[in-house]
């Protein structure tokens, strides 16, 4: 049940509906879960500095139960967002910051109770 939080400073209008879930699926993809597993925010028209500039960016952060718990899984999964977010969004890579964050299953809640029940 992963977690995908996209901010940027890039308008509305370069998120459309579509563009969410070409995000969840090539996450999906990326994270090996099913799409209907996949939780997504895209937050538009931010303030933001990456490196000192406010020149168009994106921060990217991914939260997941298992997937995201050692360098080598996030080097490829950060590989494979990489190629998804500066083909679509035509960013160069400077300007796309990643966030991998492990979760444990009691940190994950649904249906009343956490992960670790269900």
């Amino acid at each position: 049940m992963p977690f995908i939080e996209l901010q940027s400073n890039l308008p509305a209008s370069s998120f459309p509906e579509e563009f969410v879930r070409r995000l969840a699926s090539s996450a999906a993809k990326a994270l090996d879960k099913p799409e209907d597993r996949m939780n997504v925010v895209v937050q538009p028209g931010l303030p933001m500095l990456i490196a000192g500039s406010s020149s168009p960016c994106v921060m990217l952060s991914v939260s997941a139960i298992a997937v995201t718990d050692t360098a080598d899984k996030n080097k490829e999964h950060s590989a494979k967002i990489f190629e998804f977010l500066t083909r679509e969004l035509g960013l160069p890579q400077d300007r796309i910051v990643l966030q991998f964050h492990a979760l444990q299953p009691h940190q994950v809640g649904k249906k009343g109770t956490v992960m670790s029940f269900l």
